[in-house]
């Protein structure tokens, strides 16, 4: 069962989810924000988590395009987390998109687990997943296998060889994710 506040679209439109590290370097924040807007504003609407970094760029430039957004929580919808991220979860539903996530208003969060029970929703409403920067140990890595189990195309931002940050994004490439540049 799935709660959501906001708007859902009411016909089938494109899908992708954009996630990745929740400190993203220079260079993750540029790729981030470039290639969620852009594909925002080509009508594709743009899943990810409400987390910090990654994923809160992805839904500001999506609404900063003129996109459609939608964040899974890991949360009742009664409580937005990270409370940072209240101001942008009122922007989404003011912008015709959707919060939605598992647990009723009022559940008790078990933060870590939930994080990483919600990827597999995450990347199950999309029809793909982009992962524009994660380290080696990147939480990222967890959606991407939730999106190989699902037969989802895992789309990957190449990243400095040198940079930790990339060290995820990388692995990935070496095991057959596609490659992203441009969208």
């Amino acid at each position: 069962k799935l709660y959501y506040i906001g708007e859902l679209p009411q016909k089938r439109v494109p899908t992708i989810a954009i996630v990745g590290t929740r400190k993203p370097t220079s260079y993750g924040v540029e790729v981030t924000t470039r290639l969620a807007g852009e594909l925002a504003a080509k009508g594709v609407v743009v899943v990810s988590g409400l987390a910090l970094g990654t994923d809160a760029l992805a839904h500001k430039a999506a609404l900063s395009a003129k996109g459609v957004t939608i964040a899974i929580l890991p949360c009742g919808l009664n409580t937005i987390a990270p409370r940072t991220n209240r101001s942008l979860a009122i922007d989404i539903i003011a912008n015709k998109g959707a919060l939605i996530s598992e647990y009723p208003a009022g559940a008790e969060v078990a933060w870590k687990s939930n994080l990483i029970e919600r990827n597999r929703i995450v990347s199950g409403l999309s029809d793909a997943i982009l992962i524009t920067e994660a380290s080696a140990r990147s939480g990222t890595l967890n959606t991407a296998a939730h999106a190989l189990a699902q037969g989802k195309t895992v789309f990957v931002v190449p990243g400095n060889i040198t940079s930790p940050s990339s060290a995820g994004c990388n692995a990935l490439l070496k095991q057959g994710a596609t490659p992203v540049t441009e969208t």
